[in-house]
């Protein structure tokens, strides 16, 4: 495992969090790291992540809301997985 960081999380109550690195690939073990106490865990990717895309930090249903920054930003529109890819697929915004 990297000792640079590939996944940041801003809180604990967080659910997804933002991949920093390019390149991340299924299957790699990644270190991620909450920015509000600089405290870090291991999760594994379960697709390949473009840099800034978000990754679901626990089993998400349909329906739930998403949290990112301790912010609700938008409803998931289908189940994820821990570890897999947050996007327009399975994420929408709440405003329209």
């Amino acid at each position: 495992m990297s000792n640079i960081p590939q996944l940041l999380v801003h809180d604990h109550e967080d659910n997804v969090g933002v991949v920093v690195v390019e390149g991340l690939t299924a299957g790699t073990e990644m270190l991620c790291v909450v920015t509000h106490d600089n405290s870090s865990f291991k999760l594994t990717a379960k697709h390949d992540v473009p840099i800034g895309h978000k990754i679901a930090l626990k089993d998400i249903a349909d329906g739930d809301t998403a949290i990112k920054y301790g912010e609700d930003i938008g409803k998931f529109v289908a189940a994820v997985g821990q570890g897999e890819h947050v996007h327009t697929q399975n994420l929408k915004t709440k405003r329209w």
